[in-house]
């Protein structure tokens, strides 16, 4: 778990970097569009990451046996539909980069 809290923003600043010098090398041919929209939708899970999963994660740590508020499943419920809905943006940011190498 340590090792993707560490590795997940290098994965975030590379797709980014990547998708806008995609972007802008090829920004006459027909695929920019495609890629534009998958840098946003990379951009969009970041945002995801901040500021819905993070707050959360950063409660749960706080928790134990003894402390855990009566919500908490609910809690970590919220959590993982917005982590499926986070996944879900960047498989579909990378079909689009997919895509666009087609």
């Amino acid at each position: 778990m340590l090792l993707d809290i560490a590795v997940m923003p290098v994965w975030y600043i590379g797709s980014l970097v990547l998708a806008a010098a995609w972007a802008i090398a090829g920004w006459h041919h027909a695929h920019a569009g495609l890629v534009v929209t998958a840098g946003a939708l990379l951009i969009l899970s970041v945002v995801m990451s901040v500021l819905l999963l993070v707050p959360i994660d950063n409660l749960s740590k706080t928790w134990t046996a003894d402390n855990r508020p009566a919500d908490w499943k609910q809690q970590q419920g919220r959590w993982d539909r917005f982590h499926y809905v986070r996944v879900a943006v960047i498989v579909a940011a990378f079909a689009l980069l997919v895509a666009a190498l087609a």
